[in-house]
């Protein structure tokens, strides 16, 4: 739910016409912000944010400890469907290369997927798939999927080797965040013992974080990075509040109106 705050910078970007980007790399709720983004639906994050996923049918930690879904990402894909559809042709027809970061389960690595129409809401719920809030993984071409935001955090490095060197980087967590405590990952691997590569992937967690930050705040010579994080922030992963959401929208705009001046100049 943090990630209504990227909903209001990518609202202002529409607004002012900032041209489309060449590259969008999204991680989890990042992925489903960009997809609206690049399919040109302007307001459809924030609608989603303050509509399908305000509802207990997807949040619910009762039913959690009942041993069903925290998250319920099957839910919640049904009713964006039913409600509020993905464009998805025009995500695909779009010249903006728009790619989905998700963590594999069979190996515990980075997976960039570069969805077409027939797995477009499969590779975004895959990198949505929060691992134990959400008690099932995402199956791609016969692979297992999960949050992509356990390996691939801040995917600026993944934007760098593709070869941009302007680069903008929009958080949901302020900009010195230093990312899940030690306890949160050593829980999650425990947890997910049965599955040894991504318990291993939750032990360097941390690390990956620190890594992806350290680059997003001191880029390479000959790179640029735009970066954009919220100076505070209501929501956490499960708010439901309307008015905690709304604030962080509107952060977000402001924080886009901030960051236009540095876009014209590019």
């Amino acid at each position: 739910m943090r990630g209504i705050f990227a909903a209001g910078v990518l609202d202002v970007f529409h607004e002012r016409g900032i041209a489309p980007f060449d590259i969008a790399i999204g991680t989890s709720a990042g992925a489903c912000n960009l997809a609206s983004h690049v399919a040109g639906q302007h307001g459809r994050n924030r609608r989603c944010y303050l509509t399908q996923m305000r509802r207990t049918e997807f949040v619910d930690v009762r039913r959690f400890l009942r041993g069903g879904h925290w998250l319920d990402l099957d839910y919640l894909w049904d009713a964006f469907d039913r409600e509020d559809p993905l464009d998805i042709p025009r995500v695909v027809a779009s010249p903006t290369q728009f790619v989905v970061a998700a963590t594999s389960v069979e190996t515990g690595a980075a997976t960039y997927i570069e969805p077409r129409a027939h797995d477009m809401n499969e590779a975004l719920r895959a990198s949505s798939a929060v691992p134990l809030m959400y008690r099932r993984f995402v199956e791609l071409d016969g692979m297992h999927f999960t949050d992509g935001g356990v390996t691939a955090p801040i995917p600026v490095e993944e934007a760098y080797r593709r070869g941009a060197r302007r680069i903008v980087v929009i958080r949901t967590r302020p900009a010195r965040f230093a990312g899940p405590s030690r306890v949160e990952c050593s829980f999650a691997a425990a947890m997910l013992r049965s599955y040894p590569a991504l318990a291993r992937a939750f032990r360097r967690y941390r690390e990956v974080y620190a890594r992806a930050q350290a680059f997003a705040l001191d880029p390479p010579p000959g790179c640029t990075i735009v970066h954009i994080a919220p100076l505070q922030q209501r929501a956490t992963r499960t708010t439901i509040d309307l008015s905690a959401l709304e604030a962080d929208y509107t952060r977000g705009r402001l924080s886009g109106e901030r960051a236009l001046a540095a876009l014209e100049r590019w």
